[in-house]
């Protein structure tokens, strides 16, 4: 079985442009966690996930640091902070989105994917076609497969 075979067709995508506030009634409305983000040639490009919205959520914490000889030194890692205080105060879906995204091509087994899903710790893999986005695969996708060869 085959990626294409059990990928959804019919997949939102945002675009680096789009409005949070826009792409996330998307999602609430439609009850997706994650939509992949497109260019104008509709590649893949980033995904945005509830994780990256609930970062703009939560309260910012910011590093602690001591001062020694006038010096400031972080005792966390302020880049990570400085990513954070971007996804907080994103407006525009590039400022929020994850830019490392894992796709897989239309033609890779299921068992490839699920192990790759595993593997990064993810929950949702695009599946394109000559770099284009065709199609997205969802832990639930793999469900129903499960369900349907043992049910």
């Amino acid at each position: 079985m085959l990626a294409r075979d059990i990928m959804t067709r019919e997949v939102y995508a945002a675009r680096p442009d789009d409005k949070v506030d826009r792409i996330t009634h998307l999602m609430l409305e439609n009850k997706i966690s994650g939509i992949p983000v497109v260019d104008e040639n509709d590649h893949v490009v980033g995904i945005i996930t509830e994780k990256d919205l609930m970062i703009r959520a939560k309260e910012l914490r910011v590093p602690y640091y001591v001062t020694l000889f006038d010096s400031i030194i972080f005792l966390e890692n302020p880049i990570r902070f400085n990513n954070e205080v971007k996804k907080y105060t994103a407006t525009k879906i590039k400022d929020a989105m994850t830019s490392k995204v894992v796709t897989v091509e239309e033609d890779t087994p299921v068992s490839e994917v699920v192990k790759l899903m595993q593997e990064k710790k993810i929950n949702r893999v695009p599946v394109v076609r000559n770099h284009k986005l065709v199609g997205i695969i969802t832990r639930n996708d793999i469900l129903k497969v499960l369900v349907s060869k043992h049910g």
